[in-house]
């Protein structure tokens, strides 16, 4: 596998080039594995591969070799376990990073992120938007790159979080209307460009912040152990949704799926960008929030942070209550027909409905039970989304799939 000459004696060596080439396949699965937690000491990972255990270790040495993972050299067994001690397994600390990218109505943040979803080194993030793409990406790939020459570490690839839908196979951001950014902007190209400009290594990916954050979520926070994953999050502006089904992201044919943000839940709301009208984009976002409490936006800090604040610090007072519990419903609304088309078997939330559901979960829990018919019918679990900077998380996951499917190929 490591193409190296083996100077052990003939047989021994053969023997051991055998386990290392029958492995090989499984070295993706067991990174991966590795990678999400799900095989945390090499006993675990010999059964979920279905391999011997000889293979197992060749496997799991070849990946330490690799720089990938470590295995730890004492073998121990956990309190009151039973049969031979197994040794434990584990994501290298040290070892390479992908570049993640976000980019907001607010600003953007770029940052170094290792295998099991560990965000290394963060650089500051940057609060102005300029209307034009190349420049904004320019400068938060000059900021990863930065990072990457104050770590040293060596970059896999990039991954690229941006607000809007972003069409495949054209790696288009469709409707960036929060960014100011023209329609149908190449983003994915331009990213890469600046990549591939700035001298870092690995291919380049673009995707939209909520479908990467359901990703993110799925492999390492509130979302691991589920099988049809529904996200639904509001950031900055707007509301967006996300499926992962059967562990895979379902993006739609032209990855345009789950447009969440415009499903109407108030016929009398307020105009959307999309032509409609009382959209949860317009109706259940920190603006939205801001607005229907009487509080003007101030220019001191994030939308998302002024109603979060908002609700943490004044839910007590009835102008703060009353909008919050407004939102809650047309949310709990949306949420119902979704569970109603989708049939999830959990629902994960994060940015300000995270805020929400911890404000007061039993009324949004109610909503959506009283108005989807699974719901009636045994009740879908409502989670909080637990990973901070999900988006950007999962912007990385993009960038490490490519070693994930191979990691021979890919590190070669």
């Amino acid at each position: 596998m490591s193409g190296k000459a083996d100077p052990r004696p003939a047989g021994k060596g053969t023997t051991s080039r055998t386990r290392l080439d029958r492995g090989r396949g499984a070295l993706g699965p067991a990174l991966e594995l590795v990678h999400t937690g799900r095989a945390p000491t090499r006993a675990v990972l010999t059964a979920e591969l279905g391999v011997t255990r000889a293979t197992a270790g060749a496997v799991a040495a070849e990946l330490e070799a690799l720089g990938l993972i470590r295995v730890d050299a004492r073998p121990g067994a956990a309190a009151g376990s039973q049969g031979r001690p197994s040794h434990r397994l584990s994501v290298a600390e040290d070892g390479p990073v992908a570049l993640a990218a976000q980019v907001h109505s607010d600003g953007f943040r770029a940052a170094l992120v290792g295998l099991g979803g560990r965000i290394v080194a963060t650089a500051p993030g940057c609060e102005v938007i300029d209307a034009d793409p190349a420049k904004v990406l320019g400068s938060v790939v000059a900021a990863g790159a930065e990072l990457l020459r104050e770590t040293g570490r060596r970059c896999v690839g990039a991954g690229l979080a941006v607000p809007s839908a972003v069409a495949e196979p054209e790696g288009l951001a469709l409707n960036p209307l929060h960014l100011a950014w023209p329609a149908g902007a190449p983003v994915r190209e331009i990213f890469a460009g600046q990549v591939r400009a700035a001298g870092l290594d690995g291919p380049a990916f673009a995707a939209n912040d909520v479908n990467l954050a359901a990703l993110a979520e799925h492999r390492h926070g509130a979302g691991r152990g589920s099988r049809d994953l529904l996200c639904v999050a509001t950031g900055h502006r707007g509301v967006g949704g996300a499926l992962v089904l059967d562990g895979l992201l379902h993006s739609g044919s032209s990855g345009l799926a789950l447009e969440v943000g415009h499903l109407a839940v108030n016929p009398d709301g307020r105009p959307c960008h999309c032509g409609g009208r009382g959209c949860l984009d317009v109706e259940a976002d920190p603006l939205a929030l801001l607005t229907a409490a009487g509080r003007a936006p101030g220019p001191e800090m994030s939308l998302l942070k002024q109603a979060d604040d908002l609700i943490r610090g004044q839910y007590g007072e009835p102008d703060v209550r009353i909008a919050a519990e407004s939102l809650i419903d047309r949310l709990g609304l949306g949420l119902a027909g979704l569970v109603n088309i989708l049939n999830p078997d959990r629902i994960i939330l994060g940015g300000l409905h995270r805020t929400l559901l911890e404000a007061d979960p039993n009324r949004l829990r109610a909503v959506v039970a009283d108005r989807s018919l699974w719901g009636r019918s045994g009740g879908v679990p409502i989670l909080a989304c637990t990973l901070d900077h999900n988006s950007l998380v999962g912007a990385a996951e993009l960038a490490w799939q490519p070693v994930l499917d191979d990691p021979l190929g890919a590190l070669a």
